[in-house]
């Protein structure tokens, strides 16, 4: 969907200020302006951060990039299994893996976490291997899994055990509608000593294109030596990247006003109405289904059939291009991403063609 009038203004204003005197600005602080950083703490966070831990960047992916930079190459990363590639491909440019299984498809020195419909999508830690860092999306991309408070007590419980890092991933928070499901791993006590939050208003505001995120390192959070990790963050931040742009964040504000956030609020409602319509396809093909009630994505179990075989049919077949699961790692294999992220008539000329697909999901 477009950008919503009002957050548009934002970025429409932003742009008209920088050709008068008064309002023109360069270079700015790497950290992200005070103004946004301020309304991101308090709109977002309630103030349970403070603006100071928030970085503003151009995007949450990028951001993982610059974790990566910053933890360097001697570390070992836990991943969900499937998940986001960005966490296993950075983990690989990064010079942190070995070699990838020819059978297995996973990179040495790197720890899958499965996170499958048997385990509700949630990692069993009793067998998960000591990570220095674990990534964790939730509402997860691809499966529209949430984690659960009770699970993520866990996974903090375990971060502070093992004396590692969460690099959370909560790009998808405001899909969560269900009362007393956590939508940031600050909501868990202890968080704030052993977690890393990323970001971004490309799902709340449509700023796919338009590039602005954020990560909120807390003071609290400290290497084992007892320096603060975010120092080191503010480190890579101020080297290696001069600032979003001053534009995209005077949009970033119009976001976090009140009319703002109406918009936002209007327009995750209109995805996840696309999500029932995909959860509807589902049932249309008699497929179990994941995710798309707090999430934009659908996981359907193809029934032991391959996701690549099953996204060159549909493709062929019926024109909708969907995702196969085995891109998002070897626990991926067997199912399909459907994405909310399109228009109403979209999903549902999609619904329509693939659902004359049904024989081929008959026993």
């Amino acid at each position: 969907q477009p950008i919503p009038s009002h957050i548009l203004s934002g970025l429409v204003g932003g742009a008209s200020e920088l050709g008068t005197p008064d309002g023109y600005s360069g270079y700015g602080a790497e950290q992200g302006q005070s103004s946004l950083r301020a309304l991101i703490a308090d709109k977002v966070y309630n103030g349970r951060v403070e603006a100071e831990e928030v970085f503003v960047s151009d995007g949450a992916k990028c951001d993982i990039s610059r974790l990566q930079l910053m933890f360097g190459s001697k570390v070992v990363s836990a991943v969900q299994d499937p998940s986001y590639p960005v966490y296993v491909d950075t983990s690989v440019m990064m010079g942190q893996t070995g070699l990838v299984g020819a059978e297995s498809g996973q990179f040495e020195n790197i720890v899958y976490m499965p996170c499958t419909p048997s385990n509700d999508f949630f990692p069993d830690l009793d067998q998960t291997p000591r990570a220095d860092v674990y990534y964790f999306c939730s509402p997860n991309n691809p499966t529209g899994a949430v984690a659960t408070k009770e699970q993520l007590e866990r996974l903090v419980q375990r971060a502070l055990s093992d004396g590692s890092i969460i690099v959370f991933d909560a790009a998808y928070a405001p899909f969560i509608k269900s009362p007393g499901v956590p939508k940031s791993i600050f909501d868990i006590p202890g968080a704030k000593e052993c977690a890393i939050e990323v970001n971004s208003f490309s799902k709340y505001a449509g700023f796919t294109g338009v590039r602005l995120g954020w990560t909120v390192v807390p003071k609290d959070l400290q290497f084992s030596d007892g320096s603060l990790v975010r120092d080191d963050f503010n480190r890579v931040m101020t080297t290696c990247f001069n600032g979003a742009s001053n534009i995209v964040q005077a949009g970033g504000r119009a976001c976090l006003s009140e009319e703002g956030l109406k918009e936002i609020d209007e327009l995750i409602e209109y995805y996840l109405g696309n999500a029932k319509i995909l959860r509807d396809l589902a049932d249309d093909l008699g497929l179990d289904k994941y995710g798309g009630t707090d999430s934009p994505y659908v996981f359907l179990d193809l029934k032991g059939k391959s996701s690549w075989d099953t996204f060159e049919t549909i493709l062929k077949q019926a024109q909708v291009v969907t995702i196969p699961g085995q891109g998002f790692g070897p626990a991926g294999e067997g199912f399909l991403r459907l994405s909310a992220f399109a228009s109403r008539e979209h999903c549902l000329e999609a619904r329509e063609r693939i659902s004359q697909l049904k024989h081929l999901f008959e026993d």
